[in-house]
């Protein structure tokens, strides 16, 4: 039986790393960077969890969020922890992450239309926070429920564009075009390539991955689906 403040997740980590070192200027609050993927089931099962924890933190708070690239294609991709090379299996974990979590999950795209790539998903994220990293948040949650609700095919661009333009109907600032012309050209896969690049030096895996800092304090790794508590116990 695991204690009541460890994830719910069986594949859910928990690990100190080192000693937070201290930024110039920097008295106290928290900065934890979030890695995960558009494609991630656990993410969005755990997304009511993330913001519960959120609301109550009276000390400065900063997130960064990194995609951290899922799925390059089915032809290089094998998950030998939950038994996963094709895409039908995918439709397992997205079952055990709806039970777990009790958020609704539909897996049926598994079966109708698999999306074959989550990096397309990734790059449209990164070409919407060139403009501005909280729209880039926004669109990724909206990338999540176009998926796991609605059943859409996120690798598709004319998904990507559409969502893009229902997130400047929600923010008049939002150039939609500009959008469109990073995610066709070179800024959105060189910025989707940082974060790549990022993951695989901190050595980042499993999806998601929250690295917390704090000044003083020893920097965490937590991997996996967690709940609001676990998070709270995390900063303790």
């Amino acid at each position: 039986m695991k204690p009541n403040n460890q994830p719910t997740n069986p594949n859910g980590v928990k690990k100190r790393i080192r000693n937070s070192p201290q930024s110039p200027g920097q008295t106290d609050g928290i900065e934890i960077t979030f890695y995960t993927d558009p494609l991630c089931c656990w993410t969005w099962a755990m997304w009511p969890q993330w913001q519960k924890f959120r609301e109550p933190i009276d000390i400065p708070l900063k997130v960064n969020y990194k995609m951290a690239g899922l799925l390059p294609s089915w032809n290089h991709y094998h998950d030998s922890l939950n038994s996963i090379a094709k895409p039908i299996q995918m439709g397992s974990e997205w079952a055990h992450a709806k039970e777990v979590s009790g958020v609704p999950i539909n897996d049926r795209i598994w079966v109708t239309d698999p999306p074959q790539s989550s990096y397309p998903a990734c790059i449209a994220v990164k070409s919407v926070e060139i403009q501005s990293p909280a729209y880039a948040v926004d669109y990724f949650h909206s990338l999540q429920e176009a998926l796991m609700i609605q059943n859409q095919n996120i690798a598709s661009s004319s998904v990507l564009v559409y969502l893009a333009g229902q997130l400047a109907d929600r923010h008049k600032d939002f150039d939609p075009f500009l959008f469109r012309e990073d995610l066709l050209g070179e800024r959105g896969p060189t910025e989707f390539g940082k974060d790549l690049q990022e993951a695989k030096y901190s050595n980042i895996n499993r999806f998601p991955a929250m690295v917390i800092r704090r000044v003083g304090r020893p920097t965490l790794l937590l991997t996996g689906y967690q709940t609001s508590d676990s998070l709270q116990t995390a900063l303790k």
